[in-house]
């Protein structure tokens, strides 16, 4: 099947054209059809199989039919990287059509976005609170919504905004175009697309396992010694881009600190960076400055890297579904990609489940020539914080003495 079957209106086409597209995703197939035809679509898609060209495409034919320069189509994401990646691909897609399209997040400020949307645009691409800051300061009308779009709407449940879409949702039109896409499907999401959606197409594209382009690997190594692991696995593997999860942002920063020390170019991604340098650490990692990079979960929604070669789990997921959801992000596009995770003894209930996901065993490595009996650091494992110091509790009338351990303690720890 080819583009030129989807019949799309020919400055639309045109940006199909320009981007590179040759023939559409299995995704793209099942969904752009139904959307064309104004039916709701419920898409369970994993990150990397062109989901958002499955909606882009055909909101972008819609709009060149009616009015210009109000808001006609709202998409809603869950991080400030996802919303740009999307903003980015309406944008390059609908180059030849003059629409405009607007992202809408927190962390930076709010007048430029105000200033955006009152030029006028037809598009906006959002995250739940700012969004919601705009229509309680009046600057953004949603009355004239013709489509709405909730992208990685199981990732919004997890990070807590279904309250805030909720919110949203008394904010738009009841007679409107609905898609909702997601990788999984919990209870919650699909009590929302109950409410929410009217006799939705569900499309369904590799959700239940990995992308078959991935192979995976299990490397056992003590917690301790994970990052000497990691450095060495790196030194002898041949990678392209690297893309490393930590459980904590606190790793994420350090880990990223270390693999600098150690010669790479790395970057780590994390809540606690502003919204300029997380900015400029994905853009460094999309054009190659940075080889590694080092975030959680939440900090990497969003990332769509596609030369990606190798995820690795620092630490392994919580879930079999962040596992497939990390690994998704490499054997992409046909490619063939590696998912290494670096597992404690702690760690092999999460790896019982995600090999019944697998439907079999994955394969357990160890580094030639590498010292899996290095001792542990004597003062704190690295990562780890010493236990806190336990105070008697004194009774009433021992305020002096209470005092004076008060005291010795903020010595201890000056």
């Amino acid at each position: 099947m080819e583009f030129e079957n989807f019949q799309l209106h020919p400055l639309v086409a045109s940006g199909v054209k320009a981007a590179g597209y040759n023939a559409p995703t299995p995704v793209q197939v099942q969904a752009i059809p139904p959307v064309l035809h104004g039916r709701d679509v419920m898409g369970l898609a994993q990150t990397g199989t062109g989901k958002t060209a499955a909606f882009a495409l055909p909101i972008l034919h819609r709009l060149m039919q009616g009015g210009r320069r109000h808001v006609r189509a709202l998409v809603i994401a869950p991080t400030r990287e996802l919303a740009e990646q999307i903003h980015e691909a309406i944008t390059g897609l609908g180059q030849k059509t003059g629409l405009r399209s607007v992202t809408v997040y927190g962390g930076v400020a709010m007048n430029p976005q105000v200033e955006k949307l009152r030029r006028g645009v037809e598009i906006v691409v959002a995250c739940p609170g700012r969004l919601l800051d705009h229509i309680e300061h009046k600057t953004v009308d949603l009355s004239r919504i013709e489509v709405l779009v909730l992208d990685e709407a199981d990732h919004m449940f997890d990070m807590g905004f279904l309250p805030d879409i909720r919110r949203i949702l008394s904010h738009l039109p009841r007679k409107r175009q609905t898609l909702l896409f997601s990788a999984t499907m919990p209870e919650e999401i699909r009590r929302l697309a109950r409410d929410v959606m009217s006799a939705p197409v569900t499309v369904q594209v590799g959700t239940t396992a990995p992308a078959v382009t991935v192979s995976h690997a299990l490397y056992p190594v003590s917690q301790h010694l994970k990052t000497p692991l990691l450095i060495d696995l790196l030194r002898r593997t041949d990678t392209g881009s690297v893309l490393i999860f930590t459980r904590t942002k606190h790793r994420a920063k350090r880990l990223g600190e270390q693999l600098v020390k150690n010669g790479y170019r790395a970057a780590s991604l994390q809540g606690n960076l502003s919204q300029a340098r997380r900015q400029a650490a994905m853009k460094g990692f999309r054009n190659g400055t940075f080889q590694v990079m080092v975030a959680t979960d939440i900090a990497a929604r969003g990332i769509d890297v596609t030369q990606v070669s190798h995820v690795i789990n620092y630490d392994i997921p919580d879930t079999t579904d962040a596992y497939i959801h990390r690994i998704g992000r490499t054997g992409r596009a046909a490619r063939s990609g590696d998912a290494y995770t670096l597992v404690t003894g702690e760690d092999s209930d999460m790896v019982r489940a995600i090999e019944r996901i697998l439907g079999s065993p994955i394969e357990r490595r160890r580094m030639d020539g590498f010292d899996y009996s290095a001792p542990a650091p004597r003062q704190a494992m690295e990562f780890s914080r010493p236990p806190r110091p336990f105070i008697q509790p004194h009774r009433k009338g021992g305020q002096k003495k209470a005092g004076g351990t008060a005291r010795s303690l903020r010595a201890t720890f000056r």
